[in-house]
Protein backbone atom coordinates (compact mmCIF):
# COMPACT_ATOMS: atom_id res chain seq x y z
CA UNK A 1 0.00 0.00 0.00
CA UNK A 2 1.20 3.35 -0.63
CA UNK A 3 1.78 5.83 2.03
CA UNK A 4 -0.42 7.61 0.62
CA UNK A 5 -3.10 5.50 1.06
CA UNK A 6 -1.65 4.33 4.24
CA UNK A 7 -2.52 7.56 5.23
CA UNK A 8 -5.92 7.60 3.43
CA UNK A 9 -7.14 4.92 5.41
CA UNK A 10 -5.82 5.87 9.02
CA UNK A 11 -7.67 8.97 8.35
CA UNK A 12 -10.84 7.00 7.94
CA UNK A 13 -10.02 5.22 11.29
CA UNK A 14 -9.33 8.65 12.85
CA UNK A 15 -12.44 9.84 11.58
CA UNK A 16 -14.59 6.79 13.40
CA UNK A 17 -12.48 7.97 16.62
CA UNK A 18 -14.48 11.40 16.27
CA UNK A 19 -17.91 10.00 15.35
CA UNK A 20 -17.47 8.28 18.63
CA UNK A 21 -16.50 10.96 20.56
CA UNK A 22 -18.95 13.29 19.06
CA UNK A 23 -21.93 10.31 19.81
CA UNK A 24 -20.79 9.73 23.52
CA UNK A 25 -20.62 13.93 24.63
CA UNK A 26 -23.98 14.47 22.46
CA UNK A 27 -25.63 11.44 24.18
CA UNK A 28 -24.75 12.46 27.26
CA UNK A 29 -25.99 16.16 26.50
CA UNK A 30 -29.45 15.36 25.32
CA UNK A 31 -29.82 12.36 27.27
CA UNK A 32 -30.61 8.61 25.63
CA UNK A 33 -34.32 9.03 24.85
CA UNK A 34 -33.66 11.81 22.85
CA UNK A 35 -30.79 10.25 20.87
CA UNK A 36 -33.03 7.05 20.02
CA UNK A 37 -35.89 9.04 18.67
CA UNK A 38 -36.29 10.67 15.06
CA UNK A 39 -34.88 13.96 16.26
CA UNK A 40 -37.70 15.62 14.48
CA UNK A 41 -37.14 18.67 16.85
CA UNK A 42 -33.37 19.48 16.00
CA UNK A 43 -31.18 20.34 19.28
CA UNK A 44 -28.51 22.43 19.36
CA UNK A 45 -25.43 20.99 20.57
CA UNK A 46 -22.80 23.21 23.23
CA UNK A 47 -19.64 22.65 24.32
CA UNK A 48 -17.44 19.56 24.16
CA UNK A 49 -20.35 18.28 22.34
CA UNK A 50 -20.81 20.56 19.95
CA UNK A 51 -17.08 21.17 19.18
CA UNK A 52 -17.25 17.50 19.02
CA UNK A 53 -19.68 17.52 16.15
CA UNK A 54 -18.20 20.76 14.57
CA UNK A 55 -14.64 18.90 14.52
CA UNK A 56 -16.42 15.65 13.26
CA UNK A 57 -18.10 17.67 10.46
CA UNK A 58 -14.80 19.30 9.28
CA UNK A 59 -12.89 16.02 9.21
CA UNK A 60 -15.59 14.45 6.62
CA UNK A 61 -15.03 17.96 4.71
CA UNK A 62 -11.48 17.71 5.00
CA UNK A 63 -11.47 14.26 4.37
CA UNK A 64 -13.24 14.42 0.62
CA UNK A 65 -10.78 16.26 -0.68
CA UNK A 66 -7.49 14.75 0.70
CA UNK A 67 -9.38 10.94 -0.56
CA UNK A 68 -9.61 12.59 -3.69
CA UNK A 69 -5.97 13.39 -3.98
CA UNK A 70 -4.71 10.06 -2.30
CA UNK A 71 -6.18 8.17 -4.63
CA UNK A 72 -5.42 10.48 -7.53
CA UNK A 73 -1.90 9.99 -7.09
CA UNK A 74 -1.79 6.56 -6.38
CA UNK A 75 -3.81 5.29 -9.65
CA UNK A 76 -2.12 7.76 -11.81
CA UNK A 77 1.41 7.13 -10.51
CA UNK A 78 2.16 10.00 -9.53
CA UNK A 79 3.69 9.36 -5.74
CA UNK A 80 6.50 10.09 -4.19
CA UNK A 81 8.66 11.30 -1.61
CA UNK A 82 6.75 14.84 -1.66
CA UNK A 83 3.33 13.26 -2.17
CA UNK A 84 4.18 10.78 1.04
CA UNK A 85 5.53 13.84 3.59
CA UNK A 86 2.56 16.07 2.84
CA UNK A 87 0.16 12.99 3.46
CA UNK A 88 1.56 12.30 6.57
CA UNK A 89 1.63 16.07 7.20
CA UNK A 90 -2.18 15.90 6.69
CA UNK A 91 -2.55 13.16 8.73
CA UNK A 92 -0.87 14.60 11.81
CA UNK A 93 -2.51 17.95 11.38
CA UNK A 94 -5.90 16.11 11.58
CA UNK A 95 -4.85 14.48 14.68
CA UNK A 96 -3.71 17.34 16.24
CA UNK A 97 -6.79 19.16 15.12
CA UNK A 98 -9.67 17.18 17.48
CA UNK A 99 -8.36 17.87 20.71
CA UNK A 100 -7.09 21.31 19.71
CA UNK A 101 -10.64 21.90 18.53
CA UNK A 102 -12.33 20.02 21.83
CA UNK A 103 -9.87 22.50 24.35
CA UNK A 104 -10.86 25.32 22.32
CA UNK A 105 -7.25 26.16 21.48
CA UNK A 106 -7.45 29.23 19.28
CA UNK A 107 -5.91 30.43 17.51
CA UNK A 108 -3.89 26.97 17.05
CA UNK A 109 -6.55 25.40 15.56
CA UNK A 110 -7.00 27.17 12.78
CA UNK A 111 -3.34 26.99 12.17
CA UNK A 112 -3.80 23.27 12.70
CA UNK A 113 -6.30 23.08 10.28
CA UNK A 114 -4.54 25.42 7.25
CA UNK A 115 -1.47 23.36 7.56
CA UNK A 116 -3.51 20.57 6.91
CA UNK A 117 -5.39 22.13 4.08
CA UNK A 118 -2.11 22.93 2.51
CA UNK A 119 -1.04 19.82 2.31
CA UNK A 120 -3.69 18.63 0.70
CA UNK A 121 -3.89 21.49 -1.67
CA UNK A 122 -0.54 20.52 -2.43
CA UNK A 123 -1.20 16.84 -3.14
CA UNK A 124 -4.32 17.69 -5.70
CA UNK A 125 -1.56 19.95 -7.46
CA UNK A 126 0.60 17.45 -7.61
CA UNK A 127 -2.14 15.02 -8.90
CA UNK A 128 -2.63 17.10 -12.02
CA UNK A 129 1.06 18.07 -13.13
Amino acid sequence: MTPELTALTLAALLQVVHFAIYSVTAQIQVGTKYAASPRDTPRTLTGIAGRAQRAMNNHFEGLILFAIAALTLTYADKADEFTAIASALYLIARVLYLPAYLLGLAPWRSLIWFIGFLATTFLLIKALL
